[in-house]
């Protein structure tokens, strides 16, 4: 057993809702052995109220989020990432930058809840499906042999938990 704290990232274009839903659920359930960070190739600038809501729902940190690029993860005093998760398909299509020290990735899609549209009940349902999503798929994540599996079978089982439940149509192709 290590005692190695794993840092994450997770991205998604706007860096508004999913990627926010992510950090705030792996800070809490990592116990400790993860801090998860979130960023945006275009941030909105702002948290969707929705995502904060579902969080404060669920019993998830729900204060001091922010929508920021992903640039402040790609200077060389940022911390040094081991995994780096995108989580919307617009996301894993860009070009990233450069990561420091060469993180693993995988694309673990999920549908934009900040894109539905319809009554209140609708939306809120939207939100509590992609946090669902991304529970399932960070519970899978972090109770994979980290400390003892291999490189190459760790990156082949952090890519399947993108097929989860939920996956995203880029997700399934992968």
């Amino acid at each position: 057993m290590t005692d190695k704290t794993y840092n994450v990232l997770f991205l998604c274009t706007g860096n508004s809702a999913r990627s926010i839903l992510a950090e705030s659920i792996l800070n809490k359930v990592g116990g400790g052995r993860f801090k998860a960070f979130s960023a945006g190739s275009q941030p909105k600038g702002e948290v969707n109220p929705h995502a904060l809501k579902e969080l404060d729902a669920l019993g998830y940190p729900s204060m001091g989020f922010a929508s920021k690029s992903w640039d402040v993860f790609a200077t060389p005093d940022a911390p040094e990432m081991d995994f780096i998760f995108t989580v919307c398909d617009s996301a894993a299509g860009e070009a990233c930058p450069v990561w420091i020290g060469h993180p693993m990735t995988a694309h673990w899609g999920v549908e934009d809840p900040a894109a539905v549209v319809g009554s209140e009940v609708e939306i809120q349902r939207a939100f509590a499906q992609a946090a669902r999503f991304l529970k399932n798929r960070i519970s899978a994540f972090i109770n994979l042999p980290l400390a003892s599996i291999d490189r190459l079978a760790l990156q082949q089982q952090v890519r399947q938990i993108g097929t989860l439940e939920g996956a995203s149509v880029k997700s399934a192709k992968a």
